[in-house]
């Protein structure tokens, strides 16, 4: 696992858009996991720029979810789907031909979890896979104690990421969703790359236990250390309590500027 501590969220959003700059330099049609929420905009509006100055051609690039709300009609403004098409494909200029994401809304929703791994390994596998965190080392929606080895699947969303994301239903958790499609830890493990974007003091505490804790399924999100290209970005707030800061600073930076994230 590499760990990379940045100024803030835009320098973290800027290296990480970069990285994916050179994977479809390199693979032009590349599966690029997405996820969703506040903590990658960044990436995105970096990404999107680069596209639109012409530093890179992300044409061929395909697209895939990280997990879908149970319930909500796909033209939800608030279903991944609809936020993925608006934050990532619309701006990429890309169509909904190159977007690949599960069906929230099957009559058979354990069918449907089946087909959307089954569609992931059938494209080849996702190249780069994007994550955030939560303040509970979630993944995905990979709750606490989630398999290490899941697969995509149904999970049930406890109170506080209810909580964590009210801010999109108008602070409203009656509206969140109790349930959701997610890609598996198995799943996630899967993809050739894991990057993996931390910012604010508020996930301090969970990024800690995810570099430097043990791997358990308590902090899902330290299945990380299993993977043999893993990438861990963090401002200097979600950095503060990694006991190893220094060491993560020295190394990345005298890394050779050939190798990349």
């Amino acid at each position: 696992m590499e760990v990379v501590i940045v100024p803030d969220a835009a320098a973290g959003g800027e290296l990480i858009a970069t990285a994916i700059a050179d994977l479809l330099t390199r693979k032009p049609d590349a599966l690029l996991g997405v996820a969703t929420g506040s903590t990658p905009l960044p990436i995105y509006t970096a990404l999107a720029a680069k596209v639109r100055s012409g530093a890179v051609d992300a044409a061929r690039a395909r697209i895939c979810q990280l997990d879908e709300y149970v319930g909500l009609p796909a033209g939800h403004p608030e279903s991944y789907r609809s936020v993925v098409l608006r934050e990532v494909v619309e701006p990429l200029g890309l169509g909904e031909s190159s977007f690949l994401g599960p069906d929230g809304n099957a009559a058979d929703i354990t069918a449907a979890c089946e087909a959307y791994d089954q569609a992931l390994a059938d494209t080849g596998g996702v190249d780069l896979q994007l994550l955030g965190i939560g303040t509970d080392g979630h993944i995905g929606f990979n709750e606490p104690c989630s398999s290490l080895a899941s697969r995509t699947r149904i999970k049930t969303l406890t109170e506080q990421t209810r909580i964590d994301n009210a801010r999109f239903f108008d602070d409203d958790i009656d509206r969140v969703p109790h349930h959701v499609i997610t890609q598996g830890i198995g799943t996630i493990l899967d993809a050739r790359h894991l990057v993996l974007l931390a910012t604010g003091a508020g996930k301090a505490e969970a990024v800690a236990a995810t570099v430097e804790g043990p791997v358990s399924a308590l902090v899902p999100a330290s299945a990380l250390q299993l993977h043999r290209h893993a990438t861990v970005v963090v401002d200097e707030a979600a950095a503060a309590h990694l006991k190893l800061a220094d060491y993560f600073r020295a190394t990345y930076a005298a890394k050779p500027h050939w190798q990349g994230l």
